[in-house]
């Protein structure tokens, strides 16, 4: 069984920038509620599909298989409803964690997060200075919460 232990957090200001190159990505949804969602994904020049379980705190099961390009592109297009997630993931290494810190466009433009897995829910990390307010059980965050209620729709 896969599991996903994942925080979240908005950033403090723009330090990250240039720390990484980003990968461009699209995704979309086949299903998605807060039981479960099943997501296809384009990442740079791969395809995969994901199941995920609902979120406990800050962990929840998770199921991700490669997939071919082609496939996930015909997925996007033909069976995941607008609008979808575009974004660019950076990648950022950090005193032994990898922080991947998210900027969305479209729909989602102007919002950027950062996530950093984890192998327990209370194991420590060190915040770079760049990251701001924790978001993780804030389910608006959450990418198949964007693709339903979008971050440009939301009164600020």
């Amino acid at each position: 069984m896969g599991l996903e232990i994942e925080r979240k957090f908005l950033l403090a200001n723009d330090g990250w920038r240039g720390l990484a190159k980003g990968v461009a990505y699209r995704q979309g949804y086949l299903c998605a509620s807060k039981e479960r969602s099943v997501r296809v994904r384009i990442a740079g020049d791969q395809g995969f599909l994901t199941i995920k379980g609902a979120t406990v705190v800050a962990t929840r099961r998770e199921y991700e298989y490669q997939i071919p390009l082609a496939d996930a592109h015909a997925m996007l297009d033909d069976l995941c409803p607008q609008p979808q997630i575009e974004k660019k993931r950076y990648s950022i290494p950090y005193q032994g964690f990898v922080w991947e810190v998210d900027e969305f466009f479209g729909l989602n433009h102007g919002l950027i997060v950062a996530e950093i897995e984890l192998d327990r829910e209370d194991q420590p990390f060190a915040r770079p200075e760049w990251i701001g307010q924790e978001v993780t059980g804030d389910s608006r965050y959450a990418n198949a919460a964007l693709c339903l209620h979008p971050y440009s729709t939301w009164s600020r």
